[in-house]
C-alpha cells in the first residue's frame, strides 16, 4: 500500500516531488522500526502503542519535536489513506498526541547586509556572475522558494508587464510583479544566458555552464557563499531570503494578505509568523519616541 499511497499523493493530492520523498522517507523508517522491533510489517496489527513506541524512540533519540510532529503527520495522512481504502477499520492515530513545539522565529537579513551585497558586492560580468546576482536578488525581490526558482521556465517571464509565473506548491500557478530595474537585470541575464553552450535546448531559465537546469545543490551553495561575504547568522539558504522579503515587505508596511499571495502561503497562520519582527520595531521606535515609554 506504501507505493499507492505515494501515487495518491503525487497525482490526487498534487504533492511535490520533495514533499512525496519525505513522506516516503518517513514511511521507510517507520516500518523498519515496526520491523526491527516488533517483527511487525502488516500494517493492520499496528495499534496505536507501536505508534507511541517509535515516538518515544526518536525522542530518546534527541530527534526535535518539529521533525517528529512532521512524521506524525506523514502517518495521519497514511493512516487516513488506509482507511480511505478498507485497508483499516480503526485509525489509531486517533490516540496520538504531537509533542510541543516552541516558537521558533524566522532568521533573516537585515536589509541594509542586503543593500551592501546586492549594490556594492562585485558580481563578475561573465554568465556565472550574472546568474548568481539574478538568483539572489529573485530570490530577496519575490520571496519565492528554491524548488520554484529551480523550476522556472523562460517563458515564465513576462517582461512587458514585469511579473513573472511561479509554479508553487500542489501545482498552485501565482503572478509575482518585479521592479524596473529587475527587468534591466533580467535583461542582461538573458543576454548571457544565449550565449553559453546548448542554452537553447532548454527551457529552463536557469542554466549551470553546460546549459543544462542548475541543480537545487548548486543554489543553495551560491547563497552561503554570497550571504557569509555580509552576515554572520549561522543558516545562510534560500528559505533565510524568503524569509527576509517577507520581513522587510511588513516592516515596510505592506498589507499582511498581499505578502501571502506573493508568498504562496495556504493560509494567514503561515504568513503572521513574520509580523513578530515588525511587532518588535514598532516597541523599538515606541519606546524612543513616546515620552512616556
Amino acid at each position: 500500500m506504501k507505493e499507492s499511497f505515494l501515487k495518491y499523493l503525487q497525482y490526487e493530492k498534487r504533492c511535490s516531488p520533495n514533499t512525496v520523498t519525505a513522506y516516503a522517507n518517513d514511511l521507510k523508517q517507520f516500518y523498519d522500526y515496526l520491523s526491527e522491533t516488533y517483527e511487525i510489517s502488516d500494517i493492520k496489527e499496528v495499534n496505536h502503542s507501536f505508534i507511541r513506541s517509535w515516538i518515544i524512540s526518536m525522542m530518546e533519540k534527541s530527534i526535535t519535536p518539529r521533525s517528529i510532529n512532521r512524521k506524525i503527520t506523514t502517518l495521519k495522512t497514511y493512516y487516513k489513506f488506509l482507511l480511505r481504502e478498507g485497508v483499516i477499520t480503526q485509525n489509531p492515530m486517533l490516540k496520538i498526541q504531537s509533542p510541543k513545539t516552541s516558537k521558533r522565529l524566522p532568521v533573516f537579513v537585515d536589509k541594509t547586509n542586503m543593500d551592501q551585497l546586492l549594490d556594492h558586492i562585485e558580481f563578475s560580468e561573465d554568465y556565472t556572475g550574472r546568474r548568481d546576482k539574478f538568483i539572489i536578488e529573485l530570490f530577496y525581490v519575490t520571496g519565492m522558494r528554491l524548488a520554484e526558482l529551480v523550476n522556472l521556465k523562460v517563458d515564465s517571464l513576462d517582461l512587458y508587464n514585469n511579473s513573472l509565473k511561479v509554479l508553487g506548491k500542489r501545482n498552485k500557478e501565482r503572478i509575482i510583479p518585479f521592479s524596473h530595474s529587475m527587468k534591466d537585470l533580467i535583461l542582461k541575464y538573458i543576454e548571457s544566458r544565449n550565449s553559453i553552450k546548448n542554452s537553447k535546448n532548454s527551457d529552463y531559465l536557469f542554466l549551470s555552464k553546460k546549459g543544462v537546469q542548475i541543480k537545487r545543490k548548486m543554489v543553495q551553495s551560491l547563497v552561503k557563499k554570497y550571504l557569509g561575504m555580509v552576515s554572520t547568522i549561522d543558516k545562510k539558504s534560500p528559505h533565510v531570503l524568503r524569509h527576509s522579503f517577507a520581513t522587510n515587505m511588513l516592516n515596510n508596511g505592506a498589507d499582511i494578505n498581499s505578502v501571502k499571495e506573493i508568498l504562496g502561503h495556504a493560509s494567514l497562520a503561515a504568513t503572521q509568523v513574520y509580523t513578530h519582527n515588525t511587532i518588535e520595531k514598532l516597541k523599538n521606535i515606541y519606546k524612543q519616541a513616546h515620552p512616556k515609554a
